[in-house]
């Protein structure tokens, strides 16, 4: 659906990405996603009410994306897809300059989307930008995962 051209564009123009749902628990998908994503160089914000003002990956988590002080470049969304429309109303309204709406795996809301894409958003539903970036920055390894261990019984 979308074209390697248009993920590899989405991920070489953001900077800055705030990440809705995010957890503090280092198992939890949401957790090594944004990690993963500030280890290569992305200011990572973080977004989560029960974990505002605490600190995650260098920065301030934020209760809500308008309580952000900053621009930032695209919305990473955790969350269930009956959650995006009020978070998409949210980043459109903070940024009219956005230049992405992320859905994580198994998010989507098409109504949503072509809101955000009707103001020349680009929406990528359903996919995980962790696992595009090593399949098209070429750092997938071991059944598709980095895991940053090599193996001397290879």
């Amino acid at each position: 659906m979308y074209s390697d051209q248009v993920l590899k564009s989405v991920l070489t123009r953001a900077s800055v990405v705030a990440v809705v749902g995010v957890s503090k628990n280092p198992v939890r998908p949401s957790y090594f996603v944004a990690r993963y994503l500030s280890l290569k160089g992305f200011r990572v914000v973080p977004v989560n009410p029960g974990l505002a003002g605490q600190t995650l990956f260098g920065e301030t988590v934020y209760a809500r994306l308008s309580d952000i002080p900053f621009d930032v470049d695209m919305v990473d969304i955790f969350r269930r897809s009956e959650a995006v429309p009020a978070i998409v109303e949210e980043a459109l309204a903070r940024w009219p300059q956005l230049q992405t709406i992320w859905m994580q795996i198994g998010v989507e809301h098409a109504q949503a989307a072509a809101q955000a894409e009707a103001r020349g958003v680009t929406v990528i539903e359903n996919r995980c930008p962790k696992i595009e970036y090593q399949r098209l920055f070429g750092e997938l390894r071991m059944g598709g995962f980095n895991t940053g261990v090599v193996s001397s019984k290879l």
